[in-house]
């Protein structure tokens, strides 16, 4: 065994485990090409990978680092504009990187140059070999197939696997089915549609739809199946570009702790900060045109780069007005707040951002909410209404008052109506049922992801202002949208080339200008980066008008909301804990669900014992093989048996010719050979159909 250890530790760390050959004594160990850490090992000589030294063997190399990506001195362009060089960093397996920097400073090109569609323009990128990649598709084209078909083609040796199996059963191949049927197995491929079905569970998708066609799913849902496909993919690196975009509360609480738990590396692109905070150990931090990684989490990257930042005298103004904010801000949350968790929770939160207020001292975003003049009280009255669409209801007989001051985060699991209720009281949706009355002076802010569709392609920001504004000059329209990262030429240009987050930006941007008293915000950060963020979160901690969020951004929540209320079976009612007993609620009912679901994927006895028949079908090639075998044994056996008798008689030596004996010489060495290749070959066909 200590002879094995040093040339394999060799091939490990200098990445050449494709068809890298061990010499231990006579035997040789085939290393196959992907041998990541934690997996067999298979090799040629089955003694060996019988032995109790396999398992030694797969110790040592989980206890080894592999490098797997290498970044020299790299710089990259994207046509004229340079967004890094120099950037060198080096990549293990385990370490889980969250990628973050402004919107076009280069996350998402450095993705494409570890898939390989671009070139470094200087420097050099490489990664060790046999390494599967495993990302998330944009685009999902309008497939028959079922949802849950879909995601187990992620795994591509599973679906390889599959083929073959339906190709050797239809050639009668039992050896080769049998086979096939061993590596299956070993990839865990019986379990691989109940984990199918577990992923599309944890990401929402209701018990039963996994049948449904790929086809038949909206644009949002299609990419939650393209999260899925790649989670399948039993992967050595997984890249992450926003995966909680399309994704609820609930579903981004079950992917963080499935995240937690991947043991390959990662490259993770989030704005959301309490999401990197759970899932990844370092940061690659971009600006400009440099990348800085640091060890730890968002929360340890904020803090070090505060730290530095507060060395530089220039920013020192600035950052001290923003503490000054703040402190005010919690001495006043302070003086009316209760002991309740939620409001604990959330002095902690503002608390947290005090201490990290200084590593966005330069951020291109400083906006805030005017006063809205008189609020009304109530806003909103809502009693016994019911909501929904068509014939379906999925909130029922809500009564309640909008207070002004209010504050309130709504929870809920994926598809109980907490966009149904935001659309009730902004008076898109009618009641079915029951009242709705709002107060003469109501100013709705309304935000929802469809506001970005209602935005004029061929005008531009500025133009966009001026419309809610006849009065108002083009210089304070640009000074307005100055707040919101509108400068310059993007102030005057078409806004239908924008990307998805400064379409949102702008969106923001006209809801602020307009004044309300009562915001209604149905998932506001999908699409800001990291910095707008931090603004808006800013700006609603100063809004003097009443507030309903919807938001998987838990930092949001936390930092801008002083209630919350659960949406769940159709009504709304108080939830007494914070976000993080949330987060416990909503795992405990993803592990409820996922036991029921395990019963009902249990085979019955009768699905046993047809399993027990094909099964027995398929191996029945195997058992006749070695039962021809055995008999071709007992003939030879026999007849050897008979030739040494004969051989062994003194009378033949006296009576024979000396060309009988010769002969029966002959045929006793030739049945000796028949016997030990028929001896050979009933091993192998005993040892296939003891190992199926």
């Amino acid at each position: 065994m200590q002879q094995l250890l040093p040339p394999l530790q060799r091939g490990i760390e200098g990445g050449f485990l494709n068809h890298h050959f061990v010499h231990n004594g006579g035997m040789t160990l085939n290393l196959q090409s992907k041998p990541l850490i934690g997996q067999p090992i298979h090799g040629r000589s089955d003694d060996f990978l019988r032995s109790h030294q396999t398992y030694q063997v797969q110790f040592y190399l989980s206890a080894l680092i592999c490098r797997m990506l290498y970044f020299d001195h790299i710089t990259l362009r994207r046509g004229h504009k340079l967004l890094f060089s120099d950037a060198s960093m080096t990549i293990q397996a385990g370490h889980k990187v969250g990628i973050t920097g402004a919107n076009g400073c280069g996350k998402s090109s450095l993705f494409a140059l570890v898939q390989g569609k671009i070139e470094e323009d200087a420097g050099s990128f490489r990664m060790d070999r046999g390494i599967t990649i495993a990302h998330v598709a944009q685009e999902t084209p309008d497939l028959p197939t079922a949802a849950i078909e879909y995601v187990m083609q992620g795994d591509a040796e599973l679906t390889a696997l599959q083929q073959q199996i339906d190709q050797a059963e239809h050639a009668g191949d039992g050896i080769r089915v049998a086979q096939l049927h061993e590596r299956f197995a070993a990839i865990d491929g019986y379990s691989a549609h109940a984990r199918a079905a577990r992923l599309l569970h944890g990401l929402g998708f209701a018990v039963g739809s996994e049948t449904n066609p790929v086809a038949s799913f909206s644009g949002g849902w299609r990419m939650r199946l393209n999260l899925a496909h790649a989670l399948m993919c039993r992967s050595d690196l997984l890249l992450l570009d926003e995966p909680t975009n399309h994704l609820d509360l609930e579903a981004v609480v079950w992917l963080e702790k499935w995240l937690q738990h991947y043991r390959g590396a990662m490259l993770l692109i989030s704005h959301d900060r309490d999401f990197l905070d759970q899932c990844v150990n370092r940061i690659a931090h971009i600006e400009h045109q440099q990348i800085d990684l640091y060890s730890g989490n968002y929360s340890d990257f904020e803090r070090l780069r505060a730290e530095k930042l507060a060395l530089q005298q220039a920013s020192y103004e600035k950052q001290q007005m923003q503490v000054a904010h703040m402190t005010s801000f919690i001495n006043r949350f302070k003086a009316k707040a209760t002991k309740a968790s939620q409001a604990q929770s959330r002095i902690k939160a503002l608390e947290r951002m005090q201490m990290i207020a200084p590593a966005h001292v330069d951020s291109p975003f400083s906006f805030s909410f005017k006063h809205p003049g008189p609020i009304p009280n109530p806003l909103i009255r809502l009693h016994k209404a019911s909501a929904g669409y068509d014939d379906t209801t999925i909130l029922r007989d809500l009564s309640f008052s909008l207070l002004p001051g209010e504050r309130i985060g709504l929870l809920g699991p994926n598809g109980e109506g907490k966009s149904t209720l935001i659309k009730l009281m902004a008076g898109v949706l009618t009641p079915q049922a029951g009242q709705r009355d709002e107060a003469k002076e109501l100013a709705i802010g309304y935000f929802a992801q469809h506001q970005l569709e209602q935005l004029h392609d061929t005008l531009s920001p500025v133009q966009h202002i001026m419309m809610l504004d006849a009065s108002l000059s083009e210089k304070e329209a640009r000074q307005f949208l100055g707040g919101f990262d509108f400068r310059g030429d993007m102030a005057l240009a078409p806004v239908e080339p924008f990307s998805g987050g400064e379409k949102a930006r702008l969106a923001l941007a006209m809801i602020v200008f307009q004044q309300p008293n009562l915001l209604l915000l149905d998932e506001p950060t999908n699409h800001l980066d990291l910095e707008m963020r931090h603004a808006l979160s800013l700006a609603l901690q100063s809004f003097e008008g009443a507030m309903v969020l919807v938001s998987h951004d838990r930092h949001l929540l936390r930092t801008v909301c002083d209630s919350l209320m659960l949406v769940s079976g159709g009504v709304l009612a108080p939830f007494s804990g914070d976000l993080d007993s949330y987060s416990a609620w909503l795992l405990q009912q993803r592990i409820d669900g996922d036991e029921k679901q395990t019963k009902s994927d249990r085979p019955s006895g009768k699905e046993i014992r047809r399993q027990k028949t094909e099964q027995r079908k398929l191996l029945q090639p195997l058992r006749n093989r070695v039962k021809t075998l055995e008999q071709e044994l007992d003939t030879l056996q026999q007849k050897k048996s008979a030739l040494d008798a004969q051989l062994a008689d003194p009378a033949l030596y006296a009576d024979a010719a000396p060309e009988q004996i010769k002969s029966l010489s002959i045929e006793q060495r030739q049945t000796e050979q028949a016997l030990e290749q028929c001896e050979e070959a009933w091993m192998l066909a005993s040892e296939e159909l003891e190992n199926a």
